[in-house]
C-alpha cells in the first residue's frame, strides 16, 4: 500500500512537471527563431558591408589601371 501512494505521487510530479514545461518549450522556439532572424540580419550586413568595400576596392583598382595606361 505505500508503494502504490509512493507511486501514485511520483506520477502525479511528473504530470505536474510535464505540463510546466509546456510553456517553456515555445518560449524557447520563439527565442530560437528571433535569434536566427537576428543572425541573419547581421550576416546580410556584413555581406552588404563586404559587397561596398569589394566595389571600392575595384574602383580604385580601375582608376590606378587607367592611370597607368594614360601614361604610357
Amino acid at each position: 500500500m505505500k508503494n502504490l501512494f509512493k507511486f501514485g505521487f511520483l506520477g502525479l510530479a511528473l504530470t505536474i512537471a510535464f505540463a510546466s514545461c509546456g510553456g517553456a518549450e515555445t518560449k524557447t522556439e520563439q527565442a530560437a527563431d528571433s535569434l536566427a532572424n537576428q543572425v541573419e540580419n547581421s550576416t546580410d550586413s556584413i555581406a552588404d558591408s563586404l559587397n561596398n568595400v569589394a566595389d571600392s576596392v575595384k574602383a580604385t583598382g580601375d582608376s590606378i589601371a587607367d592611370s597607368l595606361n594614360n601614361v604610357q
